[in-house]
């Protein structure tokens, strides 16, 4: 298995992924499928979570995150707004951002792609589409069009 990594002086250093996804076993589900490719998961039960752990990261100066995975529709606090929030930071780089929803329409494919999504994809979604999506954000492709 090869493991994931991330360009720059840290070459080598396990690719850091945030997973945001309130489905209990779904979010397990894809943790486990991100872990066995060789990328470190923090994982997140909700928006809110999700949110607190960027602000966390970005205030204390911990190792960044290298991709943020997350879910459209969360109580509280939405992926979609997280996105948004994110494309206005001017401080600090924010990480790129999948987003993944059961409710796809082309307003939010046209949404995710204007605020920067790297890609949005439609549950259900092969497991292979959400690996390669993420290998390709993690290595800086864009190449992966929104709706992928």
């Amino acid at each position: 298995m090869e493991q994931a990594t991330r360009d720059g002086p840290e070459r080598g250093h396990r690719a850091k992924v945030l997973l945001a996804e309130d489905d209990g076993d779904l979010r397990a589900l894809l943790a486990e499928a991100l872990r066995a490719e060789g990328l470190q998961v923090v994982e997140c039960p909700n928006g809110l979570s999700l949110v607190e752990s960027l602000v966390s990261h970005l205030e204390t100066g911990a190792e960044p995150f290298d991709l943020v995975v997350s879910d459209v529709r969360m109580p509280g606090v939405t992926g979609l707004s997280v996105l948004e929030e994110l494309s206005e930071l001017e401080e600090h780089r924010p990480p790129p951002m999948v987003l993944i929803t059961a409710f796809g329409d082309p307003l939010l494919h046209e949404f995710a792609k204007r605020f920067g999504a790297v890609s949005l994809l439609e549950k259900p979604f092969e497991m292979t589409t959400l690996i390669r999506v993420v290998r390709g954000a993690i290595d800086g492709c864009d190449s992966v069009p929104v709706g992928a």
